[in-house]
């Protein structure tokens, strides 16, 4: 199974953000970051507001937060809700699906990978908070030297 780039993106907006919640970060700032499409991801910012995971501040100061706090969104949650289809195998078009094993047994590992992710928050993947925008070279060339 392969999360789809959309999902990732998402994914790693979400988690960017937890790393700063009480801040407001412009698209373009992450974008930057991430060395990642602005307008492929101003597509999935907007998909995430609307699905009320986060929420945006028109103005100078403005930009996107987390719409709840990061220790409420599970992993889970996001890849059930960006990814359209967790088929892995085209089974329903085969034509040994009625004898084949295969499909409960790809259904199961389906479940087991759900049931894992579900047990991790955004929190948790940026356990380190701040420490995790540290990972980002933009913060290094804007941090003053001493």
């Amino acid at each position: 199974m392969r999360l789809t780039r959309y999902t990732d993106y998402a994914l790693r907006v979400l988690m960017y953000l937890a790393a700063q919640p009480d801040q407001f970060c412009a698209i373009s700032k992450i974008s930057a970051d991430y060395g990642i499409s602005h307008n492929h991801l101003t597509k999935v910012v907007h998909d995430l507001g609307r699905l009320g995971f986060v929420q945006s501040l028109r103005g100078r100061n403005g930009g996107i937060q987390l719409a709840r706090p990061a220790s409420d969104i599970t992993v889970g949650e996001v890849v059930r809700t960006m990814e359209d289809d967790f088929t892995m195998a085209d089974c329903a078009n085969c034509v040994i699906a009625p004898g084949c094993g295969l499909n409960p047994v790809l259904e199961e590992a389906t479940n087991a990978f759900l049931a894992v992710i579900d047990r991790y928050t955004l929190a948790e993947l940026c356990r380190s908070g701040t420490g995790f925008m540290t990972l980002f070279p933009a913060f290094h060339a804007t941090r003053p030297t001493t």
